[in-house]
């Protein structure tokens, strides 16, 4: 019998295409959220978007996705941009387009869960501000941390689409992920079941069971795939997954596609139409998009993306691309830069310990940060941060299996002495937000809610005053500094046309 990895070699290495054509494939383009949060650590700013939205708004796209949590964290706390301001200028720059929006949890951008009447309102604000399609997950896949918030998204009149977030584990089977969407159907009545492997953890073989496992039970409904590219296995997930009847696939434009990110929107499209599916969008528009991308990446020093070998270890580790640079930060800070490789077994040693956590957030988080504390200590769980300690407690949510008895008593006994053994009702915050801040919009209160301190005054404050300067594009300026940096000393003039550059570095300069 012929497999289906087969059947697609045979038509690749044909350069054949089928006589007939096969059924639509939907795009989901993830461009201007998960690809620059993958890539460019979510430092896409608004004018990036607004600069090749209307590229985007043509290109005949199923959905755009837009927006998560993260993308109002990065803007408030290091772009200093105003996220919801960001929302309602794409939307009215592209009017033809569905854009989506993720919800993580019940703690949406913060890592504690936050009271009901803040996802409620976070849920009408998003939907009050243009977004069609609102979706949702749990790093627990525990479907009561979520479905309040899906309910309400389509009592409001949204699309809904809820997410069956993958792992691999022993406890993470296809019958587990089956039953996250039956639930995600019956208690939520969502419009879409998303497959989210964020970790990029997804084969082919995997595919061959949990696809048509899924198919059957959702119906009529589509089923969406999300997957990343750090195994270098992504692509040929996606071929694979729309061969067992997939109905959607998550993309990225290149060159802000593939590495941490999406697969290429350019090359799964076009693979897809060599196996005869109907992919309805305008190659132009993404090349124009494309070619945009490459020009702001070069102009401010950001990354593109390019695929990566296979690594087994990240099978046993599971760490999400954009934390790796960070703990590698972290060992040379301490001057454990040596242990890297033994920081990433600990971290697959803890997962498995903790009952295996999804490692998407904040669960990676709480893993990856306890497993460097125990490296750095050398005294495994004698350092428990709060975050672990509720983990264990259940306050994030139910526990897919139990915890060694004598490892849980070691990290309840260890953790904070003020976290009590049992998790209290979360009060309501917006009356006391209003009450505080009586001439607030309810979208500053809402960003009130997660951002602690003087972080939303701040970001208000740059935006009035006309942006973040360290955020704000100056290639003429870059340039200057570049050629200062590479001068030798003395006086050199620069001239091009009616433009003068003088630059003055003298021997004894020393620039702080």
């Amino acid at each position: 019998m012929t497999s289906n990895r087969e059947s697609i070699a045979s038509v690749m290495i044909q350069g054949g295409r089928p006589a007939n054509s096969r059924r639509e494939i939907k795009i989901t383009d993830t461009t201007l959220r998960d690809a620059h949060q993958s890539l460019w650590a979510t430092r896409m700013r608004t004018d990036h978007i607004l600069s090749m939205i209307d590229d985007f708004d043509a290109a005949g796209f199923e959905q755009v996705d837009l927006a998560a949590p993260i993308q109002f964290d990065v803007a408030v706390r290091y772009l200093k941009e105003d996220p919801w301001e960001r929302v309602r200028l794409t939307h009215q720059h592209a009017p033809n387009t569905k854009l989506r929006a993720l919800i993580r949890s019940r703690n949406i951008a913060s890592f504690d869960f936050l009271p009901e009447d803040v996802i409620l309102a976070w849920v009408e604000q998003l939907y009050a501000n243009g977004f069609e399609v609102i979706g949702s997950f749990d790093g627990l896949n525990d479907i009561d941390n979520i479905a309040t918030g899906l309910i309400h998204a389509k009592k409001l009149g949204a699309s809904t689409f809820g997410a069956v977030s993958f792992s691999e584990s022993p406890v993470h089977t296809d019958e587990v992920f089956v039953k996250m969407a039956v639930d995600l159907i019956e208690r939520a009545d969502v419009d879409a079941i998303m497959l989210k492997d964020a970790g990029g953890l997804l084969t082919p073989d995997r595919i061959r069971t949990l696809v048509p496992a899924l198919k059957e039970v959702i119906g009529e409904r589509p089923l969406e795939v999300h997957t990343h590219s750090l195994t270098g296995l992504a692509p040929l997930v996606c071929l694979e997954a729309v061969e067992l009847g997939a109905d959607a696939l998550h993309l990225s434009i290149a060159p802000l596609s593939s590495g941490n990110g999406q697969p290429s929107a350019q090359t799964v499209i076009r693979d897809l139409r060599a196996l005869g599916y109907v992919v309805n969008v305008d190659d132009e528009r993404i090349d124009a998009i494309s070619d945009r991308i490459a020009e702001i990446a070069e102009t401010e020093g950001k990354p593109l993306g390019v695929p990566i070998e296979y690594n087994g270890l990240h099978y046993m580790h599971q760490t999400p691309g954009g934390m790796l640079s960070n703990f590698r930060s972290q060992l040379q800070t301490a001057g454990l830069d040596d242990r890297y490789d033994e920081l990433l077994l600990e971290v697959a040693r803890v997962r498995e310990e903790l009952a295996y956590p999804i490692m998407i957030t904040p669960f990676a988080q709480f893993v990856g940060t306890q497993a460097v504390l125990n490296v750095m200590s050398g005294d495994r769980y004698s350092v428990v941060p709060n975050e672990i300690k509720k983990y264990v407690l259940g306050y994030y949510g139910k526990l897919l299996g139990p915890i060694e008895p004598e490892l849980r008593e070691k990290i309840i006994a260890n953790g904070a002495s003020d976290i009590a053994l049992e998790p209290a009702v979360v009060e309501p915050m917006l009356p006391d937000l209003r009450r505080r801040y009586p001439h607030d919009s309810i979208d500053d209160l809402l960003l009130r809610a997660m951002f602690a301190g003087t972080q939303v005054d701040e970001m208000k404050k740059t935006v009035a005053s006309g942006g973040n300067p360290d955020e704000i594009s100056r290639p003429v300026l870059n340039l200057i500094k570049s050629l200062y940096e590479m001068s030798s000393t003395g006086t050199h003039t620069i001239n091009a046309g009616n433009l003068h550059i003088n630059l003055n570095k003298g021997v004894n300069e020393h620039v702080a």
